[in-house]
């Protein structure tokens, strides 16, 4: 099978916490993401009506939220599943920063117009987080408690005009800019998008994007909650991602698939998305890296 394959049936539902983590589509046939309104924007009846209908529609719904999401928030998106007692929905809590959520969730969007079943698709979202290189330029970290931060860089970032390059993940990092550090990019092909807040500077466009040998730049609203995950508004965001369908299917499509010993659906990985449960024998991931280097 080469390339990424367009299903006929009715896509499988991406769902977000906020608007602003719903990017503009890549293409016209890559679907929008439904809303997941927080408790004190729609009441629990509305919110079970709303996810009732998307379930009728699509059959499946994975949603996507940040860790950082309010925990009355959290509560809610948990309540409806339970109330509707649906084993079709699933919940996916993600330590991406919120701009990387928003990467992420487009990315399922792409695929879920491909030949992958439900829980294929949420199980590619543990998959695909490796992929999203997501950070930020901040003027200051005495607030940031998601990375860890050592006590000089906490007393560095008192000082005015000092910024620090930090890098969620995959694996995180901290530089200070202009120190002579590097934060280490990807070694594969990707495109960046960016978010500013209440922060001037080149920096990300400049420097970091030649560095990373980006091959395009996007730029975006900054999401609402970025400024709570990164603990200061006065920042960047930014995400370096893969942006083609076809090697983001090839690297979906080159792990091993499994059943889910709980509820008898298919997926990749480790863990089923829709009812959490861990599965007895190892999945193999060997082919993934593999596609990244394959091309389409």
């Amino acid at each position: 099978m080469s390339g990424a394959e367009r299903g006929t049936s009715v896509p499988t539902a991406i769902a977000v916490t906020s608007a602003d983590l719903v990017l503009p589509p890549t293409d016209q046939q890559t679907p929008t993401a439904a809303l997941l309104h927080p408790p004190d924007e729609a009441p629990l009846d509305a919110a079970l009506v709303d996810m009732s209908v998307l379930l009728e529609q699509h059959g499946y719904v994975v949603g996507l939220y940040p860790a950082s999401l309010p925990a009355a928030h959290q509560r809610r998106l948990h309540t409806v599943r339970a109330m509707l007692e649906s084993d079709r929905i699933a919940l996916l809590r993600l330590d991406l920063p919120p701009l990387g959520v928003a990467v992420l969730a487009r990315q399922l969007r792409q695929l879920s117009i491909c030949d992958f079943g439900a829980g294929v698709i949420a199980s590619a979202a543990r998959l695909l987080s490796h992929y999203i290189y997501a950070g930020a330029l901040l003027a200051s970290v005495a607030r940031l408690d998601r990375i860890p931060v050592s006590l000089k860089s906490h007393a560095k970032s008192w000082m005015p005009g000092t910024q620090f390059g930090v890098l969620a993940g995959p694996r995180p990092q901290m530089v200070k800019v202009g120190g002579g550090g590097a934060l280490a990019g990807p070694d594969f092909a990707t495109q960046l998008i960016t978010a500013r807040g209440q922060l001037q500077s080149e920096w990300v466009t400049g420097t970091l994007a030649p560095a990373w040998r980006v091959q395009q730049l996007h730029e975006v609203p900054l999401p609402q909650d970025s400024a709570r995950w990164w603990g200061t508004g006065r920042l960047i965001e930014f995400a370096a991602f893969i942006p083609d369908i076809s090697v983001l299917y090839q690297l979906v499509s080159s792990v091993r698939r499994e059943v889910c010993t709980w509820c008898g659906i298919q997926l990749i990985g480790d863990r089923c998305g829709f009812c959490s449960a861990p599965l007895t024998a190892a999945s193999s991931r060997t082919g993934a890296t593999r596609a990244l280097t394959a091309g389409p």
